[in-house]
């Protein structure tokens, strides 16, 4: 299975030229997040957080090669990326916690606590 929308949805924009493959599990503790980013270092990406919604950017940058030369083979995705993934309700990301290592990153995010259930009265006003 190479995508699956069970667990959250995903989004890109127009502005990016590319997006990196992701992995989204569920474990014990919460949700993984595992995004491949080969060849970049931690201060080129950038995570930000709104309501449900994750938001990965950052830039790969393309300095290995001289200004003039012809691909045989290019597989290789640069310049900026983007993508947004909308998490299901359950899951904190205010208290998300984020590593880079390998080339890969991981945020992990944890459920969120379980409320106990207890009574809420509502006023009726009148009008």
């Amino acid at each position: 299975m190479r995508r699956s929308h069970a667990v959250g949805v995903r989004e890109s924009t127009h502005e990016a030229h590319w997006v990196p493959n992701t992995d989204i599990y569920v474990t014990e503790e919460g949700l993984v997040i595992r995004v491949e980013l080969a060849g970049m270092r931690r201060e080129d990406l950038e995570l930000t957080v709104e309501n449900q919604k994750l938001k990965i950017s950052g830039h790969r940058s393309d300095g290995c090669r001289t200004g003039k030369c012809s691909f045989v083979i290019m597989e290789i995705d640069y310049g900026p990326f983007e993508t947004c993934l909308t998490l299901p309700a359950g899951y904190d990301l205010s208290r998300a916690r984020a590593s880079y290592q390998n080339g890969f990153l991981r945020i992990d995010v944890p459920e969120q606590p379980a409320h106990s259930e207890k009574s809420v009265s509502i006023d009726i006003t009148e009008e």
